[in-house]
């Protein structure tokens, strides 16, 4: 799988953690920055990791910032982003199984590493459902992308 992934100046060293783990597993990593702990603003690597899913380039995206809350809501600001806030495995779980998440956001001063790697395992591992109840809810959810009114 190729998977794109960015973080703030708050989650650049737990970035450092699970790109390793990512290639390890065999994955294609894209990596868009940022790699120090100057101040920088998250939505400048949230916009790059989107567009490289809505795009196709990648197959998925992971973002972390301090909390993944700011990460989280630029994400999906973007149309056809699917982006899950997950500090949890059963959350990791459930939010592709039910919502096919597209991409990944956590905070790296809410969890650990070693709590993060099973995360992203779990969330890469675990497949879309399929059921026609996720599915509607999905597709009302990118109705609304598409009738949204924008100023």
């Amino acid at each position: 799988m190729k998977i794109a992934i960015g973080a703030d100046h708050a989650g650049y060293r737990l970035k450092d953690v699970i790109v390793p783990l990512l290639k390890q597993q065999g994955h294609e990593v894209m990596d868009v920055g940022c790699d120090c702990a100057d101040s920088v603003d998250y939505p400048d690597y949230a916009i790059p990791v989107c567009g490289m899913v809505v795009n196709g380039e990648v197959d998925r995206g992971i973002l972390i910032c301090g909390t993944g809350i700011g990460m989280s809501i630029a994400a999906n600001k973007t149309p056809g982003i699917r982006c899950a806030l997950v500090h949890d495995l059963f959350s990791a779980k459930a939010t592709r199984e039910h919502n096919d998440t597209n991409v990944l956001a956590m905070g790296e001063r809410v969890i650990g590493p070693g709590v993060a790697e099973e995360i992203v395992k779990v969330w890469l591992e675990t497949p879309f459902s399929q059921g026609e109840r996720h599915r509607n809810r999905i597709r009302k959810v990118t109705e609304m992308e598409e009738n949204s009114l924008h100023p």
